[in-house]
């Protein structure tokens, strides 16, 4: 039998999503479907007066000059030639999960969101405690964003159709055998009952 799941307050909650970039979501057959699943947790959070916090990856020339040979990521970088660019259409987030004013944007240079970014930083500062993931791919940010957030402690749920990756079989052993170990992977239907505001706690 499943464990029900806890309710979090959304004031102490953040939604990330994560590499919604125009490139990368160029590479999922289902882009539109995953979008439009995507847009609506957003706007459920940013209702019940939850964070939204969204992370993309690009360079600036100082960070291409930094990737060392030694790490696989230089040449998957080095193979999208300028598209990742900082300045770049293709690295710029989805018009379709845009971000509005208030929003946490950081940019990265590597995997995962925290390593390369300010991120806790930002998050501690609003008071979260708990984290609502959803990225491309899960192989990649999401795997990366999960085990950090663990250790540093966040109480982590991962948005598992609001998640993918371009070989599905990985996605589902992620979601359904890796993830569980320290996270709470859960669907945007499941949202908003995870969701609980008492307004008379502080």
């Amino acid at each position: 039998m499943t464990d029900p799941l806890p309710s979090i307050d959304p004031r102490h909650t953040a939604l990330l999503v994560m590499d919604y970039q125009v490139q990368i979501l160029n590479s999922l057959s289902d882009a539109e479907a995953l979008l439009s699943r995507t847009a609506d947790a957003i706007a459920l959070v940013r209702r019940l007066g939850g964070q939204i916090g969204y992370v993309r990856v690009a360079f600036e020339d100082a960070d291409y000059a930094a990737l060392p040979s030694t790490n696989k990521m230089t040449a998957r970088v080095a193979a999208r030639g300028g598209t990742m660019d900082s300045g770049s259409p293709e690295s710029a987030i989805h018009e379709q999960v845009a971000p509005e004013e208030g929003d946490i944007v950081v940019r990265k240079t590597r995997v995962g969101a925290f390593s390369t970014t300010d991120l806790d930083e930002q998050l501690r500062h609003r008071g979260i405690t708990s984290l609502i993931l959803a990225g491309i791919s899960t192989s990649g940010v999401v795997l990366s964003t999960v085990r950090d957030a663990a250790d540093r402690d966040y109480q982590v749920f991962v948005l598992a159709d609001a998640s993918a990756d371009p070989e599905p079989g990985v996605h589902d052993f992620l979601t359904e055998r890796i993830f569980p170990r320290q996270a709470d992977v859960i669907t945007t239907a499941e949202l908003e009952d995870l969701l609980y505001r008492d307004d008379s706690a502080p």
